[in-house]
């Protein structure tokens, strides 16, 4: 109620201020100024102890773009002459920042999508693994693929492949400002770099490129990034981690995913698929169903695909059946020797082409400078776990020597081994004893010789004078193994010692002794 009103209905002072909730002083004071025919007097407002630095904030508020925060002011204001506390200070930028809000920010409407008409692309990266995400604005049809990096080749590669998956291009391909597909800016205009332009000559779209700083025009596509890297990305990551070891570094677990991206792709092309057959929250349609009608609108895809990326280079295969690249070796089925052929480098694969017929004669992984990447089944088999080193006779005396046989071999590698340096003059002897003793008795002298590590010619001579009637140490064979016949059990009553006819008998008159009376009894 009016304190007017209620000093009328009442006429105290005091019914009044309790009325109102005041004192009886301030009734006083009003109902003396309302008969005198005074108005109320307006309180003058008191000035904040920031007005003097807010010229000061509003200029950093101004240069940084709204984006400068209050802790980074506050010293510049101290220094000004500020006396005030933090939080007076707060509300200061705070005001500002919506100030220039509200002068430089612009409306934004929703988008209106036409069929057939945008595609829009951007990356997302976790750990070193990248994520090309592109959605088909329309129908929402959602394309997710991994890379080891954000290069131009890999991204006109990611786009090519996403218009096969869609059956088609779009009118518009829409990108943030990425450094791999912008050439220069001029006047806030993007120039895309001449190798985009060709790309999109050849698939008959039109590249367009967001405002800077400006993640909100291309949201569509913002979510996508972040429910790959949620859904896809990271429990991929964790699977590896958990295969591999559960304290095992990060960049072990991203080289295991990067150096096996098909198959992380494989995954990420389920992954598509299953999410592109659900009803969409935005469209409430299935992405799928969506696709075949605006596929109709897309344009078609060239008979000629084009060649992204540096060309193959050419390589001759050495007598070693490899070839080098990047001061590595690669090697390649040994009846490419002499050959010429391409060599690709496709993230971290390297691929040994055909030149005419781009046929893959081989696959390697990406090695280090100085490294070699050896495939066994280009050489016929595994490597021999030491090097062979053949018995190849030169002279006279040592091809009589190796007629004998794999005998003759095996003394001379054991001889080697033990360094009896006069086994080459002494091989005449040891042929004059073969002519002189005979071929089959040599071998035999020869074997016995390398079973006891004897090998000097002098050695084989008194084998072979001991004769045939020296005995043949060999080796122990298997254990014996004899299952005993099984016992019946007898108690231990059936070993009581078994008395003899003697103790018998002298037992046997004791008791008829004394079951007769005595004759001194009888008598009386």
């Amino acid at each position: 109620m009016d304190i007017s009103a209620a000093y009328q209905l009442v006429g105290t002072y005091r019914g009044a201020a309790e009325i109102c909730g005041t004192t009886h002083k301030t009734v006083k004071r009003v109902i003396e100024r309302t008969e005198a025919g005074q108005e109320r007097p307006v309180r003058e407002p008191r000035p904040s102890n920031y007005e003097s630095v807010r010229t000061l904030v509003a200029d950093a508020v101004r240069a940084g773009r709204g984006r400068v925060s209050a802790k980074r002011l506050l010293p510049k204001a101290r220094l000004e002459g500020y006396a005030g506390s933090d939080r007076n200070f707060r509300r200061l930028v705070a005001q500002e920042k919506r100030r220039f809000r509200r002068e430089q920010g612009h409306g934004r409407r929703p988008a209106v999508w036409s069929p057939g008409e945008h595609l829009v692309i951007d990356w997302g990266v976790i750990a070193g693994v990248h994520v090309f995400c592109a959605v088909l604005a329309w129908s929402r049809v959602r394309f997710v693929r991994f890379a080891a990096d954000e290069k131009q080749a890999t991204t006109l590669a990611m786009l090519a492949e996403c218009f096969e998956v869609i059956g088609g291009a779009p009118k518009v391909v829409l990108a943030d400002r990425m450094n791999c597909l912008k050439g220069g800016v001029v006047a806030n205009r993007v120039v895309p770099t001449p190798e985009y332009v060709r790309f999109a000559t050849h698939y008959r779209f039109r590249p367009d490129f967001c405002e800077a700083i400006d993640p909100q025009s291309k949201g569509l596509v913002e979510n996508l990034v972040g429910y790959g890297k949620d859904d896809l990305l990271r429990p991929l990551l964790l699977e590896h981690a958990l295969q591999v070891s559960a304290a095992v570094d990060e960049s072990v677990v991203v080289a295991e995913v990067l150096g096996d991206l098909p198959a992380a792709n494989q995954r990420a092309a389920a992954w598509c698929a299953q999410v592109n057959a659900n009803v969409h929250s935005e469209t409430c349609a299935v992405p799928d169903a969506r696709l075949e009608a605006e596929r109709e609108l897309l344009s078609a895809l060239p008979s000629l695909r084009p060649s992204i990326g540096p060309p193959p280079v050419t390589r001759k295969v050495d007598k070693l059946s490899t070839i080098r690249l990047g001061s590595a070796r690669y090697s390649v089925p040994t009846v490419l020797r002499g050959t010429r052929v391409a060599v690709l480098v496709d993230g971290p694969r390297v691929l040994i082409l055909d030149p005419g017929t781009g046929q893959v004669h081989a696959e390697h992984p990406l090695v280090a400078p100085g490294e070699a990447s050896i495939l066994d089944e280009h050489y016929g088999g595994p490597r021999p776990t030491a090097p062979v080193r053949a018995i190849r006779p030169r002279t006279r005396a040592e091809k009589d020597f190796c007629d004998l046989g794999p005998a003759a071999e095996a003394f001379i590698v054991g001889a080697a081994a033990a360094g009896h340096t006069r086994l080459g003059p002494e091989l005449a002897e040891l042929n004059t004893l073969t002519a002189a003793h005979g071929q089959v008795a040599m071998v035999a002298a020869l074997e016995r010789a390398a079973a006891f590590g004897r090998w000097k010619a002098a050695d084989v001579r008194s084998i072979l004078a001991a004769g045939a009637g020296t005995p043949h140490p060999r080796d122990a064979g298997d254990a014996l193994v004899i299952d005993l016949p099984s016992a019946a059990g007898r108690s231990l009553a059936e070993y009581a010692p078994v008395p003899s006819h003697t103790e018998a008998r002298r037992e046997s008159t004791g008791s008829r002794s004394d079951s007769q009376p005595s004759g001194e009894a009888v008598s009386s």
